[in-house]
């Protein structure tokens, strides 16, 4: 069974998929997502709707 990691990826509400995708692939926060949120996709369970939410962020906390 896998541990459930919530819908919250480093204080951003993307959704479970996504913050488990995110985790598996080995990131932690989103300073170490690569500059290119797009190249996000392929993961499973990462979508267009988790990069636009990240890409906000990103751009929040410039």
């Amino acid at each position: 069974m896998t541990e459930d990691r919530g819908p919250v990826f480093d204080g951003v509400k993307i959704g479970r998929p996504a913050t488990g995708a995110l985790i598996d692939a080995g990131y932690r926060t989103i300073d170490e997502l690569p500059e290119h949120l797009h190249e996000l996709l392929p993961l499973h369970g990462v979508g267009p709707r988790a990069v636009a939410l990240l890409t906000e962020a990103r751009r929040v906390d410039r």
